[in-house]
Parts: C-alpha cells; structure tokens; sequence
C-alpha cells in the first residue's frame, strides 16, 4: 500500500513539473512582434527604455532575429538604437542572418 502511494506521489509530481515545463516552452515560442512598440520611442531616440519597455524586450528576447523580418517592426530593430536599447534592458541582440 505504501509503494503505491509513493508512485502515485512520484507520478504526479513529473506529470505536475511536465505541465508546469511545456506552458514556459509554449510561452517563450509565442513572438507578439506588436510588444515591442513599447521601445520604439527609446530605439529611434536617445530617450533611456522604460522598465515597461524593458519587460517586453525581454519577452520577446528568442524572437528577435524572426521579428526582424517583421514589415511593421523589422525596420527598428535594425537600427542601431535598437541595440543600444537592448543592451540598456540587458537583452543579448543576435547576430542575425
């Protein structure tokens, strides 16, 4: 009976950490390229980013280089505020190709 219940125990603590594991990777694969109109005003001008800006950079950090082919955002991260502005909020910009 207690080997059982230790299973179960075990069972749903993986099932519970696989969940919790599978909604930050589903979380992370979304690229809203729309979130990073928060920063514009502080990539086209000298302006230091807000936390507001900073917080959505940092979300949209792994999909830079795709949002970079972005026709209504791609233009901005390709000026050279937008990594000032990254490295401001402490964002890694990729290399991209």
């Amino acid at each position: 009976m207690e080997n059982s219940l230790r299973c179960f125990i075990v069972g749903l603590m993986v099932l519970l950490l696989s969940a919790g594991h599978l909604q930050l990777i589903e979380a992370q694969s979304r690229c809203e390229p729309v979130q990073l109109s928060w920063c514009l005003q502080s990539i086209v001008s000298n302006i230091p980013p807000s936390q507001e800006c900073c917080q959505k950079l940092k979300g949209q950090e792994g999909c830079l280089c795709r949002e970079r082919g972005d026709p209504t955002f791609g233009g901005y991260l390709r000026l050279p505020g937008a990594q000032r502005v990254a490295a401001a909020c402490g964002v890694t910009f990729p290399g991209c190709n």
